[in-house]
């Protein structure tokens, strides 16, 4: 797998990754279904999928490039938030979007 290959498989699995807590309210790591999920198990769900994500670039990193380039604190926080923006459209469809449209409906 080439760089380029690598780059765009994080990105779009981190894209992926960043909404699934929010657009699933019914299922609890894309496999257990539960009723309703509150805020803090999306939240806490949503950071489990940061570390998965993390993982990944750090695996990508080392098979693609052959080592891993050592970060200091600013790349974690920009990844972080880069994470947070991503996951910025399924939050919006959870918690305004979809009560929107219920409405809207009846």
């Amino acid at each position: 797998m080439t760089l380029d290959q690598s780059v765009w498989l994080l990105l779009i699995t981190a894209i992926i990754l960043a909404n699934i807590p929010w657009v699933l309210s019914n299922r609890l790591f894309m496999f257990i279904k539960v009723p309703n999920k509150s805020f803090v198990i999306n939240l806490l769900e949503w950071l489990l999928y940061f570390i998965l994500t993390g993982i990944l670039a750090y695996l990508l990193e080392q098979k693609s490039m052959g080592h891993v380039q050592k970060q200091d604190w600013e790349f974690y926080a920009i990844t972080f938030f880069m994470f947070v923006i991503f996951a910025f459209p399924g939050f919006i469809y959870r918690y305004n979007l979809k009560k929107f449209l219920q409405t809207k409906k009846n």
